[in-house]
């Protein structure tokens, strides 16, 4: 199979959807690998690194999308690469596509076979290509929401961990799957004050035996919520229904509760976002104010730390992209339904429930897909 690698365009994005490594395996399997220069620049990847390891670099993006049977991204498709795009390819990539109606509509139009990593599931009915990014943007979102704290970005100017005679910020992490986890670590290690929620009995116990003392939890509802928002200076958004639109769990009306400086930290924007107030931001313009609160609700938080991210990203991908090269997609997914799981659109059809309900759309049973 002929399996390309873009460089990603979305703003501000460093990631690459192919490490070295992989490339090695995917050309020590008998695939054809084709990057494009560059791709790999802003994860620390040269071209000579991918040659070395067998790759064939390609100049232009176009090159790439024309030649190549299996295009593997990090990031959705944007605009003009969704133009290139065609029916009988695949795409593995993350899509996030119930809050994009659009982007779903190319990609239906496209006929493109897309899988998407951040629906394909494990044996535990786990999230096994989400997971990575999830505990990288877990970890950054203290550590964003503490830069969106400071006075000059027009936080409330809290230290993290307070100092000695002066207590430390009050962080409410509302989710605690993997992101909220990760999130509630490092902010606890920064010495915060912390308070997960969560709906999960079972996960509150399991927080609760491993972290115990390190930091609070409580039982996630409207009322818990309404009563510990005017106590935090930071909330982090870490709330997950997998391939389906976030829940807004904090309204605009509810950010007059709160201090005046607080931050919210989104962590849910690739799904919609679970503030009420919430809208993508890049790197480059990462935080907003609306009502007197700092939002930070970057789209591609992991992009920050390229390097890392590429490589926990490709250490996840790798056996799945290799299937799929080895086996072709459709037997593929048949000898395996967690990559079954991860089909979101086939030949012009919607193959994902969660996306068709939150975009009120038709969907074809992934079963029925792959007979097609």
């Amino acid at each position: 199979m002929k399996i390309g690698c873009p460089a990603e365009i979305k703003p501000q994005e460093f990631r690459v959807g192919l490490t070295p490594n992989a490339a090695r395996e995917a050309v020590g399997h008998g695939h054809e690998v084709m990057i494009q220069s560059g791709a790999g620049a802003g994860a620390g990847f040269e071209d000579a690194t991918y040659e070395a390891a067998g790759a064939r670099i390609v100049p232009t993006a176009e090159e790439v999308f024309a030649e190549a049977e299996m295009i593997v991204k990090v990031k959705e498709p944007q605009a003009a690469e969704r133009r290139q795009l065609r029916d009988g390819q695949v795409l593995f990539t993350y899509l996030h596509l119930a809050p994009d109606p659009e982007q779903t509509r190319d990609l239906l139009d496209s006929g493109v076979t897309a899988i998407a990593y951040e629906t394909v599931t494990d044996e535990r009915g786990g999230l096994p290509l989400l997971a990575p990014m999830s505990e990288v943007a877990g970890r950054l979102a203290p550590q964003m929401g503490a830069w969106t704290l400071q006075k000059a970005n027009g936080g409330r100017g809290v230290l993290m961990g307070g100092v000695p005679g002066v207590g430390p910020a009050r962080v409410l992490v509302i989710g605690g799957g993997v992101v909220g986890t990760h999130a509630a670590r490092i902010a606890a290690g920064m010495g915060a004050e912390v308070t997960v929620l969560d709906r999960s009995l079972p996960r509150l116990r399991y927080l609760d035996d491993t972290f115990a003392g390190l930091f609070r939890n409580g039982y996630s509802s409207a009322g818990l919520v309404a009563e510990l928002l005017p106590q935090a200076d930071m909330v982090i958004g870490a709330v997950l229904i997998p391939g389906a639109a976030a829940p807004k769990l904090v309204s605009r009306a509810q950010l007059a509760e709160m201090k005046p400086g607080a931050a919210l930290v989104d962590v849910a924007i690739d799904q919609g976002g679970c503030f009420e107030t919430s809208k993508a931001t890049t790197h480059e313009n990462p935080i907003y104010d609306v009502d007197g609160i700092m939002h930070y609700c970057v789209a591609n938080m992991p992009g920050a730390v390229a390097r890392t991210a590429t490589i926990a990203l490709g250490n996840a991908t790798m056996p799945h992209m290799l299937a799929l090269a080895d086996k072709g997609w459709r037997k593929a997914c048949e000898e395996d339904p967690h990559l079954l799981a991860g089909l979101n659109t086939h030949a012009g059809h919607l193959t994902y429930y969660a996306v068709g309900h939150a975009l009120g759309m038709d969907v074809l049973s992934p079963a029925k897909a792959l007979r097609q």
